[in-house]
């Protein structure tokens, strides 16, 4: 009967190894504290000669028998320092494994949500265009039940370019977390990722640029490049000065895979490009008032 040998991981090779080294630095260990303790008293052998007044023919004896245990002394001393170095090595390349494999394990686990997402997503398609078919595919036509079809096959349009890009954003940080390369260890929000007040009706959107607006009497403040919940108020007058764009749209799709979705860190209150929506619009509204009148 034939017996197959399980084949060691990186971690249990490098936890055998530094055990093998730790073994034989203790070994030579022991030698070096035989030979030290050998040499001690080769020397209080010598002294003890030198002072009895011995002939030199002994002293020379004595000189020479201390000088060899004091070179294989060195030896060993040598040896072990070697030793210590191999054992430094063999524990940095342990820890390293270690931290490989939780980086390993966290990679899994972002695929493993990029992958219950990508098989999420074609159930809400489903769901939403049967949601649209009813309205559209009836007999009779209602102007309410037309713009409730037409919102959600917006939002439906809109859930899924955000699910392609959400998949890719994740298996990018995946690749990343594996090679070392993603901050990952903190999961706390930034100010611009902080959960917004429920109560505002918000888009998802992408900025172009470095915004700023106001909730509940807070300013937020959010990066160029990122996915954000534009509250719906401020939607329209950044759209229309291009301080946005819907996730569907091809530029946002470039940008994304050139700068991801998390923004380049808050702006400075005093960054040239940072745009007041609130300013904004409240000088849309103005300018409408005015052309009215």
């Amino acid at each position: 009967m034939a017996f197959f040998k399980r084949e060691l991981g990186p971690i249990e090779r490098f936890e055998n190894a530094l055990k093998e080294k730790m073994a034989a630095r203790q070994k030579l260990a022991d030698r070096l504290s035989i030979a030290e303790t050998e040499l001690a008293e080769k020397r209080a052998a010598a002294e003890r000669l030198a002072v009895a007044g011995a002939t030199a023919a002994r002293l020379d004896r004595a000189e020479a028998d201390m000088r060899a245990v004091e070179e294989r002394t060195k030896t060993w001393r040598a040896a072990l320092a070697e030793y210590d170095e191999q054992v430094a090595s063999a524990e940095r390349a342990l820890a390293d494994a270690k931290a490989q494999r939780e980086r390993d394990q966290m990679a899994d686990q972002i695929e493993a949500m990029a992958a219950a997402i990508e098989r999420a997503a074609p159930g809400f398609d489903t769901s939403a265009t049967a949601l649209v078919e009813a309205v559209t595919k009836a007999a009779l036509s209602i102007p309410e039940a037309t713009r409730f079809s037409t919102n959600v096959d917006a939002v439906r349009r809109e859930v899924l370019s955000a699910a392609d890009l959400i998949c890719w954003e994740l298996r990018s940080a995946a690749v990343r977390t594996r090679a070392g390369n993603a901050n990952l260890a903190s999961l706390t929000l930034s100010e611009s990722e902080q959960p917004p007040s429920p109560e505002i009706e918000r888009q998802l959107i992408y900025t172009l640029h470095p915004l700023l607006w106001r909730e509940d009497g807070e300013v937020r403040k959010v990066p160029a490049f990122t996915l954000v919940g534009l509250p719906k108020a401020l939607l329209t007058v950044a759209l229309q000065h291009q301080h946005v764009d819907h996730l569907n749209a091809r530029r946002v799709q470039t940008l994304m895979h050139l700068h991801g979705s998390a923004g380049l860190g808050e702006p400075e209150a005093d960054d040239p490009q940072l745009v007041d929506l609130d300013t904004l619009l409240a000088e849309e509204q103005q300018t409408a008032q005015a052309n009215v009148a």
